[in-house]
């Protein structure tokens, strides 16, 4: 089953309401940079994402070092940003 793309004029709503979250430059994902307080922290943060992203079958593409997360939202069966996306970034805000 295809998952359907979000347009750009719903991308572009969705991103207002995800605040420090930017587009990518090639307009096909919702990127953040995250600073923890030590490795434990970004460590922590990472798991429970894991573990949700695991149950919505969504899963981030990140990048860690020490107390740093990046990460990057996109749903490659759409071909750039979906509900989905939306969702994780929420989720993401919401235990941040």
């Amino acid at each position: 089953m295809a998952i359907p793309r979000l347009t750009d004029a719903e991308r572009d709503e969705a991103l207002k309401g995800l605040p420090g979250w930017t587009l990518s430059e090639d307009g096909l994902a919702f990127e953040i940079e995250l600073e923890f307080g030590d490795f434990n922290e970004a460590f922590g943060f990472m798991t429970r994402v894991a573990l949700h992203a695991d149950k919505a079958d969504h899963h981030p593409e990140w990048f860690n070092v020490y107390n740093k997360v990046r990460v990057r939202l996109t749903t490659h069966d759409a071909g750039g940003l979906s509900t989905r996306d939306v969702a994780m970034a929420q989720f993401i805000d919401g235990i941040v």
